[in-house]
């Protein structure tokens, strides 16, 4: 089915479907430089972003950032070290503590080993 048709079934017009397709919240079309149509998947695919941004109250542009994190592995890291810095983010102290206590053990000059004294027989 062609856009107009879909908007209508979404209850969204056929605009606002154009624009969640400008931010990537749509599959792929098959055909390279087909026009869209729309079948059972794409609609409920749209259906299934609507729902997350009404469940979760953001927009579909921070839909659309939100998976852009998920699949770009440089975003997810350029966001992550903003949450940490921000504190938002806690980084684990338990493994961060014991890195650095290896690391000071390792760099303490070692004592030279001392003999035990013997003890006395009887």
């Amino acid at each position: 089915m062609r856009i107009t048709e879909a908007a209508k079934r979404l209850g969204m017009s056929p605009r606002m479907l154009r624009y969640r397709e400008a931010l990537g919240l749509l599959p792929p079309v098959r055909e390279q430089g087909a026009h869209r149509r729309f079948g059972p998947e794409e609609l409920a695919a749209v259906a299934q972003g609507v729902e997350l941004e009404k469940r979760f109250d953001v927009s579909p542009a921070e839909l659309a950032f939100a998976l852009r994190i998920l699949s770009e592995p440089a975003v997810a890291s350029a966001v992550r070290d903003l949450g940490v810095r921000i504190g938002r983010i806690q980084v684990p102290r338990r493994a961060l503590d014991f890195e650095k206590e290896k690391a000071l053990r390792l760099l303490r000059p070692n004592p030279t080993p001392q003999a035990t004294p013997r003890r006395p027989r009887p």
